[in-house]
């Protein structure tokens, strides 16, 4: 079990039909597999978001909603999904970013990792974290790096870069551990800010092909107050400043494509291909001025919607396309009856995709629900939003402080909310109702 991870990945690129960036070896990975185009993460942000995945429950469970607190501290005796592997007789290592690290900040060091998941665990730093903040242009000088708009066109190698050395340390666990079962975690920290990454990717970026994310500033009363993370809008950048920042993510997205393809690569010379099964998704997706909003954190499609592929051994359906809506959720069981593991956890709330994976048009009605938290001054908002194939629904604190109805046929870009449109009641009733029955199943209070 390959399993790859990105840390802040959009759909713009090329394996998802963005064609300034190409990314062949992604690629290769959906040629192999099943690319899912309705991939919704449960909350975007980094540790709520992959300890659900880790865990198999939703964040109304696990209770973690920010970047501090540890899922043990609520649930000590939860067996996470490399535990699971480890349980059926796998050695479970991970190199780099599974769980929440603040990055770049906790670079080389745990972060906030669960030593019981792992047999082995390795932190790489490269000169990107070591030597190279201090040159970055930063945009945003407000923002912590962990959130600013900043980057650098880096003269160093890839195998010099923190990427680079995840990528080679995964590697050298392949050629020991080959004649044995293993699950490894590659975590990249790409495309997270601030984005640095080899200047032979920045070149690939032609900005004269480039062009600004539409964006009005009455689209910033579209939607309730509590929808909107990114204040003033686009964070009071220039166009031409959205534009170098755009191109900076794009070549941290080359340069993670470069680092999987060393996986690939390795994977087939050490002819392991027919019996590896890989699993490569990003633990949200990113803004990059929909609606005037950077970074995730919202609800909103570009946001909530993350890439995910699923390929190798055990996938039937190679080189297709799966249009239904799934959800984090259901990666655990989905890898454990992949993988023929045995004694899977009872109180996992997704469901196996392998009917999917067998035949990416099967029935399928299964909604995605993701979710954010706001403080407000003596009071929490939670925003919880249901996606279906079709619509997607969303309520602030219960409905109480606002909702949200889009029609992606109609409006893919979730410029009119329907939530007040009288012709839509009854259907906002309805996936309003369908979303606080799940909630409910999840832990959620109401």
């Amino acid at each position: 079990m390959l399993f790859i991870a990105a840390d802040d990945l959009n759909h713009h690129f090329s394996t998802y039909g963005h064609s300034i960036v190409p990314t062949p070896n992604i690629g290769r990975l959906a040629a192999a597999g099943v690319r899912f185009d309705r991939a919704y993460c449960q909350f975007p942000l980094c540790s709520p978001s992959r300890t659900s995945l880790m865990t198999g429950l939703a964040p109304d469970t696990t209770r973690v909603y920010e970047l501090k607190t540890h899922f043990r501290e609520i649930h000590p005796n939860v067996v996470t999904l490399s535990q699971h592997f480890q349980q059926n007789g796998y050695f479970a290592a991970r190199v780099g970013k599974i769980y929440h690290y603040g990055n770049p900040g906790q670079i080389g060091t745990d972060g906030l990792d669960d030593a019981p998941s792992w047999n082995l665990k390795v932190n790489p730093i490269g000169v990107d974290k070591t030597k190279e903040e201090p040159l970055l242009t930063n945009f945003t000088p407000n923002r912590g790096l962990g959130s600013a708009v900043a980057y650098y066109a880096s003269p160093a190698k890839d195998e010099e870069h923190t990427d680079g050395i995840v990528a080679s340390e995964v590697i050298r666990l392949m050629e020991q551990k080959r004649g044995e079962p293993f699950f490894l975690g590659a975590g990249f920290y790409k495309p997270h800010v601030p984005w640095i990454a080899p200047s032979k990717y920045f070149d690939m970026v032609p900005m004269g092909k480039m062009k600004l994310i539409p964006f009005e500033e009455w689209e910033m009363n579209i939607a309730p107050k509590w929808a909107y993370f990114t204040r003033p809008a686009n964070w009071g950048m220039t166009g031409r400043q959205r534009l170098e920042a755009m191109r900076a993510y794009y070549a941290t997205i080359l340069f993670l494509d470069a680092q999987i393809g060393r996986l690939l690569d390795a994977t087939k010379r050490l002819k392991l291909e027919s019996n590896t099964t890989v699993a490569f998704w990003s633990d949200h997706g990113y803004q990059l001025g929909e609606h005037g909003q950077w970074m995730k954190q919202t609800v909103f499609e570009p946001s909530a919607r993350s890439p995910m592929i699923i390929a190798g051994a055990g996938v039937k359906a190679r080189g297709k396309v799966c249009g239904r809506t799934v959800e984090f959720l259901d990666i655990y069981p989905t890898l454990s009856k992949l993988c023929g593991l045995k004694d899977a956890p009872g109180n996992l709330q997704g469901a196996s995709l392998v009917p999917l994976l067998d035949n990416p048009a099967a029935a399928w009605d299964r909604p995605a629900i993701s979710q954010v938290r706001r403080m407000a001054e003596k009071k929490v908002i939670d925003g919880h939003s249901l996606r279906t194939e079709r619509y997607r629904y969303s309520m602030w604190d219960g409905g109480r402080e606002g909702e949200e109805l889009y029609d992606y046929p109609t409006d893919p870009r979730e410029m009119k909310n329907l939530a007040g449109d009288a012709a839509h009641a009854g259907l906002k009733a309805q996936l309003k109702s369908r979303l606080e029955t799940i909630l409910r199943t999840r832990g959620w209070a109401g």
